[in-house]
């Protein structure tokens, strides 16, 4: 199955993602291999691939000013 993991390296405080392909059980749960999970902190596993258009830390620039 296609998921989106999000995580942090445990060297880094950056919030990272990446799409991978992952086996799921009987259960239909995914099965995150532990090779995968070293030196990872594991936020969130999402089905499919997610468009992520902003993180915790990123700023957004607005193209036109926004009203207060």
């Amino acid at each position: 199955m296609q998921v989106t993991v999000i995580y942090y390296e445990t060297v880094s405080l950056e919030l990272l993602h990446e799409v991978v392909d992952f086996e799921v059980n009987e259960q239909g749960a995914v099965i995150v291999p532990p090779e995968y999970q070293q030196e990872k902190s594991i936020i969130a596993v999402y089905e499919g691939e997610l468009n992520i258009i902003n993180k915790v830390g990123e700023r957004v620039d607005f193209i036109e000013p926004v009203a207060v």
